[in-house]
């Protein structure tokens, strides 16, 4: 007798469907169990963990030819949750549930020897799947309130594999999960405990404002990590098309508990350590990494020269495209990646830099040589980098600042507010509409200098070497001051601003300085590095 039951397979977040088929061949003899379908070694176990979840429910395999086959044959299928499908379609194939009892579901679970069905990743996507397909989907029971927030689709979400038995036979009937919580973050640090760094904490609202990425450069102890800490407060909370991609990156890494989600963005700090696989995704079944695992949010990499060439440069396409590509050899998956990159960085290896108290005395061969670590293309896609020199004794005996994370994030609100209003009367696409993200019809419509911020843009790509990249990104920048200041057009003080957070290495300051020597000296108007 043949049964069959749709279950999915994972690319990225995309669950595909595969159908499980099980087939009851010849008579009496020996027992044995077969899967194909290019099954991994985690899906070719599952033999062995159904037989032992039915034996922990008093059933025996029947001693005939078993086959499982997953199809479509040609898609890998990795991952236990093949466990529960496999499990059904054979109890139909035995006549323990009706034939029939199985048609309009989808099915995900691991199988535990007493036969209670374990949690899986990836339910979420699955569910959203199977609304799709117009299935209900039956998983774990620890994953039900997950499921649910798929929105209108049936859910079935049995504790173990006798109750479902039963819920198929009608002896008992299973309740429909909630939805999981959604629960509020922790306390958030506050921009009032950091004292001094003014001009930083300028540059971090610009950068929240816009959706910017920024590097912090400066000695240990100058607060560095404490402002990148407290991005995650300046930004609004997660819409809810950003709860559902974020969510579902999340529960492919299986990261999501009880069902519960939060409106909080992602803030991921990976260890500098990290290799290119753990910060972009892959391994055996290609799981996101911390730049997909901070879609939405905040990626923070400290002591930024630390990784490794190899690691940094594997981010700058996902901080261009908003995705990741994962090549394998018999697929590619793709996870969004759509994050704000903040960093943080000494100025030298000993951490001082060339001037000041305990100076670096092989400055400035020491701070070149620590910097260019980092790939020029790297430092191109930053669009601020900021300077935290060392809190005084004098900052640090200050009461706390008047002004903390509140009134920043108020009006960082209203300068996204004024993002999103222009692109959506526009007729836009609405993800663009952060100014990080504007393309050149969008900074062509909205942010046009006027004729002395372009004059002096153009003087500064000419003394600077502001590459096109730099160009536009300075636009980008340009355009979100002015939201901050509630301005209509970009005017010469915004792009001048934006041209001061344009600064990059030290042998990027070294060539400014030596084509501003061979001008006369600085040109009116133009920003000192």
């Amino acid at each position: 007798m043949l049964a069959s039951i749709a279950t999915v397979a994972f690319e990225g977040v995309e669950a595909r469907r595969v159908t499980v088929e099980v087939q009851l061949v010849g008579r009496d003899g020996e027992t044995i169990f077969s899967i194909v379908g290019l099954p991994d070694k985690a899906v070719a176990e599952s033999r062995e963990r159904v037989r032992g979840a039915f034996a922990g429910i008093g059933l025996a395999l029947p001693p005939r030819r078993i086959i499982a086959n997953l199809a479509p044959a040609d898609l890998p299928k990795e991952g236990s949750h093949f466990d529960l499908p496999i499990a059904l379609a054979l109890l139909a194939s035995l006549g323990v549930i009706p034939p029939d009892a199985l048609e309009g579901w989808a099915a995900l679970g691991e199988l535990g020897l007493d036969g209670r069905i374990q949690p899986v990743g990836g339910t979420l996507p699955a569910a959203v799947a199977a609304a799709s397909m117009g299935l209900g989907l039956i998983c774990p029971e620890t994953n039900g309130p997950e499921a649910a927030w798929a929105g209108d689709v049936r859910i079935l979400a049995p504790r173990s594999l006798i109750g479902l038995i039963n819920h198929f036979k009608g002896t008992t009937i299973l309740r429909a999960p909630e939805p999981g919580p959604v629960t509020a973050g922790g306390a958030r640090a506050d921009l009032r405990d950091v004292k001094g760094q003014e001009s930083a904490k300028r540059a971090l609202e610009v950068a929240a404002a816009g959706g910017h990425n920024i590097l912090f450069v400066g000695p240990p102890g100058s607060g560095k990590s404490m402002m990148a800490q407290r991005l995650p407060g300046l930004l609004p909370p997660l819409t809810p098309q950003e709860l559902l991609e974020t969510s579902m990156v999340w529960s492919v890494a299986g990261l999501i508990e009880k069902g519960a989600l939060t409106r909080d963005r992602p803030f991921r700090s990976p260890h500098h350590s990290a290799s290119m696989a753990a910060l972009t995704g892959g391994g055996l079944r290609a799981k996101p990494g911390e730049a997909s695992l901070a879609h939405n949010g905040v990626l923070f990499l400290d002591e930024l020269p630390e990784y490794s060439a190899q690691a940094l440069d594997s981010l700058r396409a996902p901080l261009e495209t908003g995705e990741i590509v994962v090549a394998r050899a018999n697929a590619h998956v793709r996870y969004p990646a759509r994050f704000q990159l903040v960093a943080a960085m000494n100025p030298c290896r000993c951490g001082l830099g060339g001037s000041g108290k305990g100076a670096c005395g092989k400055a400035p061969r020491c701070q070149r040589d620590y910097q260019n670590r980092i790939s020029g293309p790297m430092f191109d896609r930053i669009d601020l980098t900021v300077e935290t020199p060392p809190v005084t004794a004098a900052d640090m005996a200050l009461p706390s600042p008047a002004e903390g994370t509140a009134e920043a994030a108020a009006r960082v609100a209203v300068a996204r507010g004024m993002q999103e209003d222009r692109v959506r009367e526009a007729g836009l696409d609405p993800t663009l509409g952060l100014n990080a993200r504007a393309t050149g019809e969008v900074l062509d419509r909205f942010a046009t200098p006027d004729e002395a911020g372009r004059s002096l843009l153009m003087r500064a790509g000419e003394a600077g070497g502001l590459t096109a990249r730099g160009w536009t990104r300075t636009l980008r920048l340009a355009r979100t001051i002015a939201d901050l200041e509630g301005s209509t057009g970009v005017l010469r003080r915004h792009i001048a601003e934006a041209l001061i957070y344009r600064r990059t290495t030290v042998g990027a300051q070294e060539q400014f300085d030596r084509q501003r020597g061979a001008h006369g000296g600085v040109r009116e108007g133009l920003p000192a590095w």
